[in-house]
């Protein structure tokens, strides 16, 4: 039944269903696993990085983690050429904002407008989806930090902590259970008020090795399979700092003792 509804974009199946745009999602699940966690310090990314051969030179640019503004960054999962041409019209959307209005975009808005080009690649006869996903981590002063997940048909959503690409299932359900959410209140007559707390960078960055550990195929963590990110404020001022492959190894070792159950199995 697919075969006869999968040629375009434009043709909806009987059931209901949009089979290239679905093709596009199955593509991503394929890709090289991101994570994103969002603290009340800050908001971690992480993801995985495919490399094909020892012999291949390392870029100086990352492959993964992209800078589209000064108060947002965002990881891909899916095609590298879509992704790059996704990046480029965001950042010249920001800048025209920018120099419009004289204030950063606000991170929605510009996910918003990013998402509403990838729709459009689904409405019109020979057009395909973009095969990619991003995790789009940002702040601005009206919402504060925010983590924000796209789909190929143009969805997006607002999430705590999100994962996409390969066994993204598998590390959605370690964020579900591990994720320290907003204080509860706690029971009993000699119970303190409130316990617990949100969660700190330092808990973000340790939950976030920790499902990398669990979902990626690898024998070990390493520097040369990773790309780390974070979004924090200074000075009251939003600042993206991308890691080294020497910073990346730091963080490793640091929180070695939730990486090294998944390197025993």
């Amino acid at each position: 039944m697919a075969r006869r509804y999968d040629s375009r974009t434009t043709i909806f199946s009987p059931e209901g269903r949009l089979y290239q745009v679905e093709y596009a999602m199955e593509a991503i699940s394929h890709a090289g696993t991101v994570i994103g966690v969002l603290s009340k310090d800050g908001i971690v990314l992480a993801a995985e990085r495919q490399a094909t051969s020892n012999l291949l030179e390392q870029s100086l640019d990352n492959e993964k983690i992209y800078e589209m503004n000064n108060n947002v960054v965002a990881g891909v999962a899916g095609h590298a050429a879509d992704a790059n041409i996704l990046i480029n019209q965001s950042r010249a959307t920001a800048q025209r904002y920018l120099l419009k209005y004289d204030s950063p975009m606000p991170v929605e808005q510009l996910v918003r407008r990013l998402c509403d080009l990838k729709q459009g690649y689904t409405q019109y006869g020979g057009l395909r989806p973009f095969g990619v996903s991003f995790l789009c981590a940002g702040w601005d002063s009206t919402f504060g930090f925010q983590l924000y997940q796209s789909d190929p048909a143009g969805n997006y959503s607002s999430w705590k902590a999100a994962c996409i690409g390969e066994n993204y299932s598998n590390a959605q359900s370690i964020l579900k259970q591990e994720y320290k959410d907003e204080d509860k209140e706690e029971t009993g007559p000699n119970a303190p008020k409130m316990v617990g707390a949100q969660m700190t960078m330092d808990d973000a960055l340790k939950l976030t090795c920790q499902v990398l550990s669990k979902t990626i195929d690898t024998a070990k963590l390493s520097s040369k399979k990773l790309e780390f990110a974070t979004i924090t404020l200074k000075d009251g001022k939003p600042y993206i700092h991308i890691y080294t492959s020497d910073e990346i190894d730091e963080v490793l070792k640091k929180y070695e003792s939730v990486i090294k159950p998944a390197d025993s199995q």
